[in-house]
């Protein structure tokens, strides 16, 4: 599969494990990019690469040996690398064999949007965190380059067995596709919030409510700060679904599904801080609820994204404050993308019946819910994770 363009693979990897003993001395950088816009430091540009590549029969872009790949890390030989590089080929040989069932794959494909594949041995971000895959913008426009860890691949098994890597590296395309995109993007409305008059209680205080004064703080939360339809009002003029039923029924008017799942989310909220037993499971979700951290629950429309719930917490920078006791929040938003039914490794998979999330009843959705602040909020409250892929935004 190597084509007429270029040396064996095989020969081009020895070549680097040879730089590798003549210049041991030689520092060369991980591959960065930015994991939470899939895009590379500005002053970094596009990664650097050895060689032509090697082509893919029936592909647009040739897979690339990083130049990382000259310096190697512990635990990573030229072996290593040489199995990347053909597990890789030959995943894409079978995506292309079968495109029809990967659709972001085929429509990265239809558009030209990944320029290049580039293995390097350790794929890391701007603050220095190992990612399997990055997807880094180019300065072409509509064009993208994915990155892939090779310590990665070789870590989960994945060397010599394509059949594992495809539904993984397929699963990666809807950043491709997202990242590609360089069509406008809506704007958020503007939402005016009493942030003043918001009673911001302590973890400690929360934990004495009655389930009926958690329900009355979570109205006055409503009445406040709290919202449950996203700000770009992505479901205004989209079909809607039955509880429990797949197939989506067209809206009476443009804003009836809007109007539906705002309901549908507040009894589903309702349910999260009434119920003793989410107060048992979920602790984080109750207390998040009610202690300020999250401003945004809501319904959403984002097709270039195949997840089916999403926390996003903005930067510490972008921390404001709340209450009279002015307590500094960083806000998230949890959203849950309509069409979409839930990954196999969502923590919620098996209670949502394989049915899209518009489908859900409100018990279902308090537990989907539920779940995603538990097991998502903390952490990414930590790190200052925005969502900066937010920037794919609902249109």
């Amino acid at each position: 599969m190597g084509g007429s363009r270029i040396a064996c693979h095989r020969s081009v990897v020895w070549t680097f494990a040879a730089v590798v003993g003549a210049c041991s001395v030689l520092f060369v950088p991980d591959t960065q990019a930015n994991h939470r816009d899939h895009q590379p430091p500005a002053d970094t540009g596009e990664p650097g690469v050895l060689g032509e590549g090697r082509e893919i029969p029936g592909a647009p872009f040739h897979v690339f040996l990083g130049r990382g790949a000259v310096a190697g890390v512990p635990g990573l030989d030229a072996s290593d690398l040489d199995a990347a590089v053909r597990t890789v080929i030959d995943t894409f040989t079978l995506m292309l064999q079968h495109r029809i069932d990967y659709p972001r794959f085929d429509e990265s494909l239809t558009k030209q949007a990944l320029k290049q594949v580039v293995i390097e041995p350790v794929v890391v971000n701007d603050e220095g965190k190992a990612f399997p895959f990055l997807v880094a913008r180019t300065k072409e426009p509509g064009r993208v380059t994915l990155l892939i860890s090779a310590s990665s691949l070789k870590d989960n098994g994945y060397l010599n067995h394509p059949n594992t890597l495809l539904p993984v590296l397929a699963r990666e395309f809807q950043w491709v596709v997202s990242k590609a995109d360089t069509a406008p993007k809506a704007k958020a409305v503007a939402v005016e919030r009493n942030l003043q008059k918001a009673p911001m209680l302590t973890d400690e205080e929360i934990a004495g409510l009655s389930a009926e004064e958690r329900a009355r703080l979570l109205q006055q939360l409503f009445d406040t700060y709290l919202r449950t339809v996203d700000d770009q009002k992505s479901l205004d003029g989209q079909p809607w679904y039955e509880v429990g039923m797949s197939t989506p029924i067209p809206p009476t008017h443009a804003d009836s599904t809007t109007k539906l799942y705002d309901i549908r989310i507040r009894e589903a909220l309702q349910k999260i801080v009434r119920d003793p037993s989410f107060l048992e499971q979920t602790p984080k979700a109750v207390r998040s609820l009610l202690n300020g951290k999250v401003w945004n629950v809501a319904y959403v429309k984002i097709d270039q994204r195949d997840w089916a719930t999403r926390t996003r917490v903005l930067p510490e920078e972008k921390a404001v404050v709340v209450g009279q006791r002015e307590r500094r929040i960083q806000p998230a938003a949890i959203l849950i993308n309509i069409h979409r039914p839930a990954a196999t490794d969502d923590p919620f998979y098996r209670g949502t019946q394989g049915l899209p999330m518009g489908a859900l009843s409100a018990d279902q959705l308090a537990q989907v819910i539920a779940l995603e602040i538990h097991h998502n909020i903390q952490e990414k409250s930590q790190s200052g994770h925005t969502a900066q892929d937010a920037l794919t935004a609902p249109k």
